[in-house]
C-alpha cells in the first residue's frame, strides 16, 4: 500500500525541524569562533571610531590657532577679515612642514589615501603600510588645518587600515580574515567622521571590498555602528548639514531635468579627477625639469593655494560652509558656478601639489555648488513645474561624489544621513545613476581605481585582469632537482634564443610570453649582471600557471560568495 503524502502543516513542522537541529550544529561549533570575530570587529570599530574623531577634532584644534577663530564652521567668512599676508603664509608652511614630513617618512613622498587601501584590501591580504600611513595622517591634518582644499575621508580610512592591519598582523589573519577586519575599520571611520552607519558599512563593502558578501556584513555593519556611537557621543545625533527649507519634487515633472542634471554632474566629475591627475603630471614635470628636492612640491602647491585664498578664502579647508551656504540656497548663480570651478582647481593644486587629504569632501561641495547653479536655471526656465532650486544643489551633491567615488549606493544613502531629507530620494537616485554611468566611462570606474592605472595596478576590470600579478614565477616554477623538472638541455637551448624568464617576474609577464613562442615550459634565470652568465633556477610550465590561476579565480569567488 501506497504511503500516504504528508500534509502541508507536516512539511513546514518537518523542515523547521531539520533548520533548528542544523542551527544549532552550526551554532555549536561555529558560533563561539564567530563570536569571538565579531568582539574583534567591535573593538577595531571603537579603535577606529576614536581615530577618526580625533583626527577631525585635531583639524578643528588647528584651524581654530592658525586662523584664531572659535567657530570653525565659518572658517572662510572669518578668514575673509585676516590681513593677506596672513593668508598667504599659512598654507606654504603648512607645505614646508607635510613635505618634511613625507620626505622623511615615505619612500617616494606620496600621501596615502583610500587607493591605496583598495590595493591593500586586493593584494595584500588586507594590510596596508603603517608607517606611511601615519605619517600621511600628521601631513593631511596639518594640510587641512593651514589652508588645504582637500577633505578629511582618505586619510581617515587610511588611518583606519593602519589600525586593522595592525590586528591582522597581530592575530596571523588570512587573507580573508584580514580584508574583513579592513572593511569592518574602513566603516567605522567613514560612519564615525559623518554620522553615517548605513553609508559607513555599504562603503566598505562597494568601494575598498568591491563585494557584497553575507559572511563580511556582520561584522561590518557592527563596527560600522560602533564608529557613529563614538561620533554621537561627542557631536550628538546631528545631520552635518541643516536643511531649514523642505524640499518639494513637483510630481514626476522635475524628473527629466535631474536626469540632465546627472549628465552634467558626471562631465563635471571626470573634469575634477582629470584636473587633479593633470596637476600631478604639470607637477612632477616641473619638479623634474627644475631638479627640486621632493619636499618643496608642497610648498609650491601652499603658495598657490594662498595667493587663491587671498580673494577667495572659500577654498580653504574642507569647505563645509560654503556647501552648506549652497545647500540652503544662500548663493546666487554666478557665486555658485565660480566657487565650483574654484574648487576644482584648489583641489587639483593640493592633491597634486601631494599636500594630503582626500576628495570626498571636496567632490560634495562641488556638487552642491554645480546643482545650485543648475537649479537657478531650471527653476527660472520652468517656474511652474518647479520645486525649491535647493533640491537641485542635493541631488547635485551626490551626483558628482557618486561619479567620483564610483559608489552609487554608499553615496546616495550617505548624503541623506548628512541632511536627514529623506523626502527627496526619487531626485537624487537619478542624478547619481546618469552620473555614475557617465562618469565611469570618461574615467576609468572611480577616481581611485584611475590612480592604481596610473601606477600601473589594475584592479578596475576586476581579479581577472590583477590576480596574474599577484605570483611570482618563483613560486610556481619547478625547481631543477623536480622529479618532473624541464629538460636542461631544452632550458639552455630556450635561453640562447632569448625565451626565458627572471626569477622575479610574475605570470603577468610570463602569459604573453607563452603565447608568443608556444612552448610548454619557460626557463627560469637568475641575472648576475656584468658579463656573468644567467644561472638556471628552474621552469615555469604553462599548466602550473593556469592552475595557480584558475586557484587564485576559484578562492576569489568563493570568498565573493560566501
Amino acid at each position: 500500500m501506497q504511503a500516504e503524502e504528508p500534509s502541508f502543516w507536516g512539511q513546514l513542522r518537518r523542515g523547521m525541524g531539520e533548520s533548528l537541529r542544523e542551527g544549532w550544529r552550526v551554532l555549536r561549533k561555529r558560533g563561539p569562533s564567530q563570536f569571538q570575530f565579531w568582539l574583534i570587529a567591535l573593538a577595531i570599530g571603537i579603535a577606529a571610531g576614536f581615530a577618526a574623531l580625533l583626527f577631525r577634532k585635531g583639524i578643528t584644534a588647528l584651524q581654530g590657532l592658525v586662523y584664531g577663530t572659535e567657530d570653525v564652521a565659518r572658517l572662510h567668512s572669518y578668514a575673509e577679515h585676516l590681513p593677506w599676508y596672513w593668508i598667504l603664509m599659512l598654507p606654504i608652511v603648512g607645505g614646508l612642514v607635510v613635505g618634511l614630513i613625507l620626505h622623511r617618512f615615505t619612500p617616494d613622498g606620496r600621501v596615502r589615501s583610500v587607493a591605496d587601501v583598495i590595493e591593500g584590501a586586493a593584494l595584500y591580504e588586507g594590510r596596508v603600510e603603517r608607517r606611511e600611513g601615519l605619517a600621511s595622517a600628521a601631513a593631511s591634518l596639518i594640510t587641512l588645518g593651514t589652508g588645504g582644499s582637500s577633505g578629511r575621508e582618505g586619510p581617515v580610512v587610511h588611518l583606519a587600515g593602519v589600525i586593522a592591519s595592525w590586528v591582522s598582523e597581530r592575530i596571523h589573519a588570512d587573507g580573508v580574515t584580514g580584508r574583513d577586519l579592513l572593511g569592518c575599520a574602513v566603516a567605522a571611520a567613514v560612519s564615525a567622521s559623518f554620522n553615517a552607519p548605513i553609508a559607513g558599512a555599504l562603503f566598505a563593502l562597494e568601494v575598498v571590498l568591491r563585494h557584497f558578501a553575507v559572511h563580511a556584513f556582520a561584522p561590518i555593519a557592527i563596527a560600522s555602528v560602533a564608529g557613529t556611537v563614538i561620533n554621537r557621543l561627542e557631536f550628538g545625533g546631528v545631520t552635518e548639514f541643516d536643511l531649514p527649507e523642505a524640499s518639494v519634487l513637483e510630481f514626476y515633472a522635475e524628473l527629466p531635468a535631474f536626469l540632465i542634471l546627472g549628465l552634467i554632474c558626471g562631465v563635471v566629475a571626470a573634469a575634477l579627477m582629470r584636473a587633479i591627475f593633470l596637476a600631478e603630471d604639470v607637477a612632477g614635470h616641473v619638479q623634474a625639469r627644475l631638479g627640486l628636492p621632493r619636499w618643496l612640491r608642497p610648498v609650491g602647491a601652499g603658495a598657490l593655494l594662498g595667493l587663491m585664498a587671498i580673494w577667495f578664502p572659500h577654498i580653504i579647508g574642507v569647505g563645509y560652509e560654503t556647501t552648506s551656504a549652497a545647500l540652503t540656497g544662500k548663493l546666487l548663480w554666478h557665486e555658485a558656478a565660480v566657487f565650483a570651478v574654484l574648487k576644482v582647481v584648489a583641489v587639483a593644486i593640493t592633491i597634486g601639489g601631494r599636500m594630503g587629504g582626500g576628495v570626498f569632501s571636496p567632490s560634495l561641495m562641488v556638487g552642491a555648488l554645480t546643482g545650485l547653479a543648475f537649479g537657478h536655471v531650471a527653476t527660472a526656465l520652468l517656474p511652474d513645474v518647479s520645486g525649491a532650486h535647493t533640491l537641485y544643489a542635493l541631488a547635485g551633491m551626490g551626483a558628482v561624489a557618486a561619479a567620483v567615488l564610483g559608489a552609487p549606493i554608499s553615496t546616495t544613502l550617505i548624503v541623506f544621513e548628512l541632511t536627514g531629507d529623506w523626502q527627496t530620494g526619487l531626485a537624487v537616485m537619478v542624478a547619481v545613476s546618469t552620473s555614475t554611468a557617465l562618469g565611469s566611462r570618461l574615467v576609468r570606474r572611480s577616481f581611485f581605481l584611475a590612480q592604481l592605472m596610473r601606477r600601473g595596478i589594475r584592479l578596475a576590470a576586476g581579479p581577472q585582469d590583477y590576480l596574474l600579478g599577484m605570483f611570482r614565477v618563483s613560486k610556481v616554477m619547478r625547481a631543477p632537482d623536480d622529479a618532473r623538472a624541464a629538460d636542461r638541455d631544452q632550458c639552455w637551448s630556450l635561453i640562447e634564443q632569448g625565451v626565458y624568464l627572471d626569477v622575479a617576474a610574475t605570470l603577468e609577464q610570463a602569459m604573453p610570453l607563452f603565447e608568443r613562442a608556444n612552448v610548454p615550459f619557460v626557463p627560469v634565470v637568475t641575472l648576475s649582471g656584468g658579463d656573468q652568465p644567467p644561472e638556471l633556477s628552474g621552469a615555469l610550465f604553462h599548466v602550473d600557471a593556469l592552475k595557480a590561476y584558475n586557484r587564485a579565480l576559484a578562492a576569489v569567488s568563493e570568498e565573493e560568495h560566501s
